[in-house]
């Protein structure tokens, strides 16, 4: 159907057929097809361009799927919230939605949600010239999918604008972003993502971007942060660096209060601001 949505001429046909596929659901219908019509329905109205009916509907379809628990559905949704925050130029709604999609997709353990927005980004960088933040996430996306063991044939399309990333760097610095990528945890790639998406949504809002400040980590300090953002645990980095895991948590929470870095995932950030991965 959401195909359909995209031939001219069939866009008010694709909306007629699921919106009725919609109401005629009994009282009898499972809860998740139900909330699977509202997916598609909503779909469908950001395929034929009514982002405002396409907002309307999302919104009260997160709701029913918050109000279920149903947290596949909730990752949907919000995956469509910020396709319409893009669509309608509010970056601000696309770093929110994607956020807390890529939470709950890590959560869950929803991982193609998070290569998805991963590659939408990687996109959106090499379309407005930032090369070497798209080589980098694309690397870092099939370094992933080789992991997962994922057998993935882009298209011609996906493979031209690849090709255009990597070749529009110095050859150099197109294979540092290339290794960058493909050291990087799931974890460090999705951060890297959502930096990007939020330094995207402080540029078009105008808002004034917070630079990095120097984090004045002494070299213990930054081979630990490395260590976290790797996805090591205490146990593993104690175990590296021959020191008890009990001075490895007082080497963080001496990090957490220099830096302000309560998570695992601001570690991670961090050292993605430090250059440290």
């Amino acid at each position: 159907m959401s195909a359909t949505a995209r031939r001219p001429g069939f866009e008010a046909d694709a909306i007629a057929k699921v919106a009725q596929a919609r109401d005629s659901l009994s009282a009898d219908t499972p809860g998740w097809l139900a909330r699977w019509c509202g997916v598609v329905f909503t779909d469908v109205l950001i395929q034929v361009g009514d982002l405002a009916a396409a907002r309307s509907a999302c919104a009260g379809e997160l709701a029913r799927a918050r109000a279920a628990g149903d947290l596949t559905a909730v990752v949907d949704l919000l995956s469509y919230a910020a396709r319409i925050g893009w669509l309608a130029g509010d970056m601000a709604d696309v770093r929110a939605h994607v956020r807390e999609a890529a939470d709950i997709a890590f959560r869950i353990g929803d991982h193609s949600v998070l290569h998805h927005f991963m590659d939408e980004r990687a996109m959106a960088c090499a379309a407005t010239g930032n090369q070497a933040e798209a080589v980098t996430l694309w690397a870092a996306l099939e370094a992933e999918q080789q992991r997962a063991g994922i057998a993935v044939v882009p298209g011609a399309d996906d493979r031209d604008l690849k090709r255009q990333a990597t070749e529009g760097l110095p050859a150099e610095e197109a294979r540092l972003a290339e290794a960058r990528g493909a050291r990087m945890t799931l974890a460090a790639a999705v951060e890297f993502m959502l930096m990007l998406t939020e330094q995207q949504a402080t540029a078009e809002s105008g808002e004034a971007g917070a630079s990095a400040a120097a984090s004045g980590l002494t070299e213990r300090e930054r081979e630990l942060v490395t260590l976290v953002a790797q996805g090591r645990t205490n146990a593993e980095i104690a175990a590296e660096l021959y020191i008890s895991i009990r001075t490895v948590g007082s080497h963080l929470d001496r990090i957490r209060d220099k830096t302000g870095s309560r998570r695992r995932a601001d570690l991670t950030r961090l050292a993605l601001n430090e250059g440290l991965i």
